[in-house]
């Protein structure tokens, strides 16, 4: 099936090795405090909560600041309210940039943000600009290699309308009501989930830039990303 139209790059292959560590580990931390905040405080039930914990983990969060990020959420610590805000915006070359945000203060992010897409040659839009021009999806990531072809057609009945195989692995989306059922046919075929969640896929990909603006474009992709405030970047560019 088809590969997704998003800048992967950004959202799945960054860590504490390559961006500021503090960066890193209060988005994070922000992520842990919004599932909590959704689904409780208990991994066993919140499935996003352990999906969150687990990469966290994976990336050297402290255990001691994952403990923190969940009594945040579940109101056991005091704490500034953290919300969910979408902003959007065209890169160099008109490329569309839809951006996921995890912040306590609307203001210094949409002022960070609009810096940030003014020195990279984009522009930021108003609300609805680019939104139009994605889906949301609800979205398992699967461990291991491309499932079977028994596997596929289990996934594809329990409601994947798009299996991905790449060098990041293997990505299921379907319908946002879907993720439950597409996540237990896995594990009937012995294929085990590795994360959970909604993510906007964009419905075409932007035509092809030339070496100067891809340049331009991934460096401002790049310098999004490393503000603490943007928890996911979705775009048409594919690279």
């Amino acid at each position: 099936m088809s590969k997704h139209s998003r800048w992967s790059k950004v959202k799945h292959q960054k860590g504490p090795a390559d961006a500021k560590r503090a960066a890193v580990f209060t988005k994070m931390a922000r992520v842990i405090t919004v599932a909590a905040r959704e689904g409780g405080g208990d991994p066993s039930f919140n499935f996003k909560l352990r999906s969150a914990i687990d990469q966290a983990l994976e990336a050297n969060l402290p255990k001691e600041n994952i403990e923190r990020a969940v009594k945040k959420g579940t109101g056991e610590i005091a704490s500034d309210r953290i919300e969910e805000v979408l902003y959007e915006g065209y890169g160099p070359g008109g490329a569309a940039i839809l951006l996921e945000t995890l912040t306590d203060n609307r203001n210094r992010t949409s002022a960070n943000l609009k810096h940030a897409f003014s020195i990279g040659g984009g522009n930021m839009g108003g609300s609805g600009a680019v939104q139009w021009m994605f889906e949301r999806k609800g979205v398992v990531r699967l461990k291991g290699g491309k499932p079977s072809d028994d596997a596929e057609l289990a996934l594809i009945d329990a409601g994947a309308d798009d299996i991905a195989v790449d060098a990041e692995g293997v990505t299921v989306s379907g319908a946002p009501d879907s993720v439950a059922r597409i996540r237990d046919a896995a594990a009937k075929q012995g294929i085990e989930a590795a994360s959970i969640g909604f993510e906007w896929i964009a419905k075409e990909k932007a035509p092809p830039v030339d070496a100067e603006t891809k340049e331009k474009l991934e460096g401002l992709l790049e310098a999004l990303d490393e503000d603490e405030d943007v928890n996911a970047i979705y775009s048409n560019y594919e690279g």
